[in-house]
């Protein structure tokens, strides 16, 4: 039996909050492992090692997702709702760490396959600012960002299905209108603070490590005059079984994250992302019915992805992993039980989805690929991102409540 305690949580209510974690679901953990098994053998017969290898970094990054239960969303949601800086701190180091890593990474073109490895460095346009804003608004109505849907399907979150269906339809429809963005909005070239203002590598390195710290300060200076209530504490184990069974820490989940980032660089030659993956699986599924999606602007110059296998893509496989990750690893805990969906969750999951979907597109990526590896790869974009994200998620405060999701609460003594 789990043990469990009495406390106010962000809704304003007595919840139960677990402290011990009930039994592991060993079904559940063999039923995963021999389908991670299976997929990870089809992977390395039809695509190779490499992408085999990917898979791995996936299943990786998505234990430790939900080990750590990493949020973007919530971070973004906490820090704009009452102040909690916690999340945002932890990305904060994230990104510190990923950013020294991808600085050596990319100024000495470091491979472990021999792809010369390319940062995340995408032009600053209309659609940039657009798209993260729409994504912020959809990341807090679908309860998800895009490592969030994952990680949150593969734990047992059954709204989050809703989110993953929806968010795929809203990349195809955003690939549709993928020209128009690109070509009739006005729109800067990329601008890389390494290669494109003289700074180089390590004089980016410099100038972005300062800007995580003062970031970093201002958010302590932030806790302190607002006093804000702190993240609902984790389910927890003792001893050893704390790796399997227990919960990580917030920050040592942050350079894990920021380790994988950078060995998928190494790896694959470009840095971790996510929504390319949705885009191509309903642009496959559209060409399985008939529509000719070869045509399309984004598509343009990678037409045989829609007629390779899937296992073919390194983030498809990586997405496969990630959810197979947080599946084992839910499974491991005892925490995996999808419930019911209430209407109001379910509205605010499609309509969420469509919003992050459509809005990747249109910004160059999501959390993952704009934010973090954006930011990690020392593009303007990236950071362009995060604050029309976090601009997206202040209006999103106020549309949460129409489809009775609550909102963090300063007077709640967790959040």
């Amino acid at each position: 039996m789990a043990q469990t305690s009495l406390a106010t949580n962000w809704n304003g209510r007595s919840t139960t909050v677990v402290t011990e974690l009930s039994p592991m679901q060993k079904p559940h953990v063999a039923i995963g492992t021999i389908i991670a098994i299976i997929l990870y053998i089809s992977i390395v017969n039809v695509a190779g090692w490499t992408q085999g290898t990917l898979y791995l970094i996936g299943i990786a990054l998505g234990a430790t997702l939900l080990y750590a239960r990493f949020g973007f969303t919530s971070a973004f949601r906490r820090l704009v709702s009452v102040g909690n800086v916690q999340g945002l701190q932890a990305h904060m180091l994230m990104l510190a760490v990923a950013s020294t890593l991808f600085a050596i990474i990319l100024s000495t073109g470091f491979s472990f396959t021999g792809a010369t490895p390319s940062g995340n460095v995408n032009p600053i346009g209309v659609s940039v600012f657009v798209g993260a804003f729409i994504f912020g608004i959809g990341m807090q109505l679908g309860n998800g960002c895009a490592s969030g849907t994952l990680y949150n399907v593969g734990g047992g979150s059954s709204s989050m299905i809703l989110t993953l269906i929806a968010f795929i339809a809203g990349s195809v429809l955003g690939a549709y209108h993928f020209t128009f963005w690109m070509e009739d909005m006005p729109s800067l070239p990329a601008v890389s603070l390494a290669e494109s203002t003289g700074l180089g590598y390590f004089g980016a390195w410099v100038v972005q490590l300062l800007v995580f710290a003062i970031i970093y300060w201002v958010c302590v200076i932030i806790a302190k005059k607002k006093n804000p209530p702190m993240m609902k504490p984790l389910a927890t184990t003792k001893g050893w079984k704390k790796i399997l069974r227990g919960s990580w820490p917030l920050f040592g989940a942050a350079i894990v994250l920021a380790l994988l980032n950078a060995l998928t660089l190494a790896v694959k030659g470009s840095p971790w992302g996510i929504t390319s993956g949705f885009t191509l699986w309903g642009g496959k599924a559209m060409m399985a019915m008939g529509v000719d999606v070869s045509s399309w602007g984004y598509f343009a110059g990678s037409a045989d992805k829609l007629t390779n296998s899937v296992l073919m893509d390194g983030t498809s496989v990586m997405n496969f992993g990630i959810i197979l990750g947080a599946f084992l690893s839910a499974a491991a805990q005892g925490t995996f039980k999808p419930g019911k969906i209430k209407p109001g969750v379910a509205g605010a999951a499609i309509i969420g989805g469509l919003m992050m979907g459509y809005g990747a597109r249109l910004a160059f990526g999501c959390n993952i690929g704009a934010y973090f590896s954006g930011i990690a790869s020392f593009s303007i974009h990236g950071w362009i991102w995060g604050v029309m994200a976090m601009l997206g998620t202040f209006v999103a405060l106020f549309i949460r409540p129409l489809f009775g999701l609550k909102n963090p609460n300063p007077k709640d003594s967790i959040c």
